[in-house]
């Protein structure tokens, strides 16, 4: 090659190289998020699909683009997830995380005043997405929650439901929900809701076996809840033929940990236990959540995952439109959102929620997690009537 030739090639190198570098981005993504406190387990298994979504973005677009994630545990503590939004909001362009809606609430606020688009799957309260707050997403919501409860008590053919449910947003949110679909299809309820700072469910059990006598038992809570519940029945031993809860109850970390207490329950799952994954996205998730945790996914990891996948999609369409530094950008590219998940369909409305959800429902059968709710995603048959005293 002789010399101007050389110097053709290297200069359409550099401009190569150039371009390569204009089109580059480092993309800067936030994460406040429970990792110790009382919504530690809850948060720690959504944080690690929300890593393996960063890992994942960085491989596929070695190169090109790349993601640094910052990451802040708000100790399950209102005031120190604001204070953590506040710390990251200078550093970031977009946060995916959060747990618990009386958190979630005041940090996606905090974020929205400070420009920064926010998501997550960790708050089903009706009231966040009716604050108007253009920066707010969710992929989730109670409505779905409520759905899938309804629908297996539906399917069961019983006649009446207690209803235990604590009395913070997002749990009470749902149980109104759950209390009117099951009255429509007429069967009768009895709500019993109790304050958050209980620990003793001996009082409400008693009554509820003695006096209500009900078909089903319905537990709207948390993980602690839900073992307090379940204790108590364990000595006071309602006549139920079942025993239903939501989130944080179908879960591979309960099955192992509680198998005394949770076997025949039924909950919120998007996976059975062990999981199950067929499409190529949800094997390479599942292959690389293995290799950074040691371990399989559950329900949470994908929540996690997802959110944070549809936000560095979003991130780099903007940046490919020049919107991604102008205020708005990020949130109005994120709207558009219609995209297939690994929890179905996500596709955003004007207050930020995805209409389009609907969760299943799993049960605990020895030491599995089987979903048994909607018949056409059931990997296993429902045992029922059962209860796990």
């Amino acid at each position: 090659m002789d010399r101007q030739s050389l110097a053709t090639a290297a200069f359409a190198l550099s401009l190569a190289l150039a371009f390569a570098s204009a089109e580059a981005k480092d993309f800067r993504l936030g994460s406040q998020i429970p990792l110790t406190g009382n919504l530690a387990r809850v948060g720690s298994g959504t944080n690690e699909g929300i890593v393996v979504a960063v890992e994942n973005f960085n491989r596929e677009n070695r190169g090109k683009h790349s993601v640094k994630l910052t990451s802040i545990d708000d100790e399950s503590n209102p005031a120190k997830a604001v204070a953590a939004i506040e710390q990251m909001a200078g550093d970031v362009d977009a946060f995916s995380g959060g747990y618990g809606s009386n958190i979630i609430g005041p940090a996606s606020d905090a974020a929205g005043r400070l420009g920064k688009v926010y998501i997550t799957s960790g708050g089903v309260a009706r009231a966040l997405v009716e604050r108007n707050l253009k920066t707010f997403f969710r992929i989730n919501n109670g409505e779905g929650y409520a759905k899938a409860m309804i629908g297996l008590i539906g399917d069961m053919n019983i006649k009446s439901v207690s209803m235990v449910h604590s009395t913070k947003e997002a749990t009470a949110d749902v149980a109104n929900r759950v209390v009117e679909g099951l009255k429509a299809k007429g069967i009768k309820v009895t709500v019993h809701p109790f304050d958050p700072a209980i620990t003793d469910f001996k009082p409400i059990l008693h009554k509820i076996r003695l006096q209500d006598r009900p078909d089903v038992l319905a537990m709207i809570g948390y993980e602690n809840d839900y073992i307090g519940i379940l204790r108590a029945g364990q000595v006071l031993k309602p006549d139920v033929r079942a025993v239903v809860g939501v989130w944080s109850l179908a879960t591979e970390q309960m099955a192992k940990e509680f198998p005394d207490l949770t076997e025949y329950v039924f909950g919120t799952s998007t996976l059975p236990y062990p999981p199950k994954f067929d499409s190529p996205e949800a094997q390479k998730f599942a292959a690389v959540y293995k290799e950074l945790f040691g371990k399989s996914s559950d329900y949470l990891g994908v929540f996690g995952y997802v959110q944070t996948k549809l936000l560095l999609d979003a991130m780099v369409r903007a940046e490919e439109a020049g919107t991604l530094a102008k205020s708005g950008g990020l949130a109005e590219e994120l709207r558009k959102t219609d995209a297939k998940t690994l929890i179905g369909r996500v596709k955003f409305d004007q207050g930020g929620d995805n209409p389009a959800f609907t969760h299943r429902m799993g049960q605990h059968q020895k030491d599995e997690v089987v979903l048994v709710w909607p018949a056409e995603e059931a990997t296993g048959k429902m045992i029922y009537p059962a209860k796990p005293w």
